[in-house]
């Protein structure tokens, strides 16, 4: 599998997969123009979106409308290492959401490959080429 990272003027750097241009931009205070999320952003996004695939998902193989469902992601910065430490995610469901089903929703956004990778974390590794 590969991504293509390019530069797209000031502090855009966009990445191209799969057919999809992803824009990401830094604010203002960074030097950029704010016009797209800071690759950060993206990042936390992602934790969130794939819990939220995941439960959504499920209610969609048990006939359960997840119209009403929200996550909500929480972050707790640590300013000594200066980064996050803990992320928590909320699953708020509607009143009428079978109680059978609680537990299992948890489970299901527990399954998060994003959640799965930061867990067992990949090697990373940085060199360079000439084009």
């Amino acid at each position: 599998m590969e991504m293509e990272v390019y530069f797209a003027g000031n502090k855009k750097v966009n990445a191209r997969w799969n057919g999809h241009d992803i824009p990401t931009d830094q604010p203002a205070r960074g030097g950029g123009d704010g016009s797209a999320p800071a690759p950060f952003d993206l990042f936390l996004a992602s934790i969130g979106t794939c819990a939220g695939i995941y439960v959504k998902n499920f209610c969609d193989q048990r006939g359960l409308s997840a119209d009403n469902i929200k996550i909500i992601q929480k972050h707790r910065f640590n300013q000594k290492t200066r980064l996050i430490d803990r992320i928590t995610l909320e699953v708020q469901l509607p009143e009428d959401f079978p109680e059978k089903y609680k537990e299992a929703v948890i489970k299901s956004a527990n399954l998060c490959a994003v959640k799965r990778h930061l867990q067992e974390s990949p090697e990373l590794e940085v060199t360079t080429a000439t084009n």
